[in-house]
């Protein structure tokens, strides 16, 4: 069954009162997840990631610049938006440590595909900037780690609300990862138009209107999106699984369903077991209403478990 990977630090990683990106995110998935439905889950805990699979992304100064900033107590703000306490920097190195896990156990056949339910995020982290609730660039560091385990090419899919900057400053050189992101536009950080496209036309983005619903990228996947990501012809598919696109989420305004997100979830399934034997990494990015997350999340492994029984 689907390979499920959490750990105790994300909820060490405290952000202060009224912060979107808090520790009942976790708790809220985590209490989904315990219903009976979710029984076949290989539940994994993520390993502490080294240095050197941050590294495959972020150079050696910054990795120690992020360590040297954990507070002894209460909180240091790093941007205007991103926090640290005590426990961030063991939380963000679980999450590494976990998408490579990942990685492995995909790539090694125990399972075709793997959630990574950790925190904090990471798509927003670029090479030696944190932003957006994110240290390091966690989805960028899996698909750059199954790169160096082997495989020629793969793909990032980041159906987060909020554009991938992070994700895009990290591949926007390297031939080997395909990134698209679907994002609301106009909305923070401003980035991710059509236009941006990559040192090797090896990023598409694709930006939505406010108000969109599922559909519209669900029409984008079928028109567009997944034939430019075939002819990449990438190895394993990585998905950054954000789900403040949700029409209940107070960040944005798209109006996706948690029956949307299912879907979605379907037809990057599809595409996985067309061209790269279905094989997928899942990491969790945002989603700040606690119910249409876990609801989200749960549509979203739900569908996994489906498809790897």
């Amino acid at each position: 069954m689907t390979i499920l990977y959490t750990h105790p630090s994300s909820k060490t990683h405290e952000t202060p009162l009224g912060h979107p990106e808090r520790i009942a995110r976790i708790e809220a998935i985590e209490a989904r997840l315990a219903k009976d439905d979710f029984d076949g889950l290989n539940r994994k805990e993520a390993p502490v990631g080294t240095k050197a699979q941050v590294g495959l992304a972020h150079p050696t100064e910054y990795i120690d610049r992020i360590e040297a900033a954990v507070p002894a107590g209460g909180f240091h703000q790093i941007d205007g938006d991103t926090h640290m306490s005590p426990g961030s920097f063991v939380a963000a190195m679980h999450a590494v440590g976990g998408i490579c896990a990942a990685v492995d156990d995909v790539l090694g056949g125990v399972d075709m595909n793997a959630f990574c339910a950790t925190r904090p995020p990471g798509h927003h982290a670029e090479t030696a900037l944190p932003m957006g609730f994110c240290l390091f660039g966690t989805v960028a560091i899996g698909a750059k780690y199954a790169v160096s385990q082997g495989l020629n090419r793969v793909a990032i899919v980041d159906f987060d609300v909020h554009h991938g900057n992070g994700t895009q400053d990290l591949c926007w050189n390297d031939q080997s990862i395909f990134f698209n992101s679907s994002h609301q536009m106009p909305l923070w950080p401003g980035s991710g138009a059509a236009q941006e496209t990559g040192a090797h036309d090896n990023i598409l983005n694709y930006p939505l209107e406010p108000g969109a619903d599922g559909s519209v990228l669900l029409n984008a996947y079928d028109e567009e999106i997944f034939a430019r990501i075939a002819a990449h012809k990438p190895e394993m598919l990585f998905i950054s699984a954000g789900f403040d696109a949700h029409a209940h989420d107070p960040l944005a305004n798209l109006n996706f369903s948690t029956e949307d997100f299912a879907e979605i979830t379907h037809k990057l399934c599809d595409f996985a077991d067309a061209h790269c034997q279905g094989r997928i990494v899942s990491t969790l990015e945002g989603g700040y209403d606690l119910d249409a997350l876990a609801d989200s999340v749960a549509a979203h492994i739900r569908v996994l478990m489906e498809r790897s029984a």
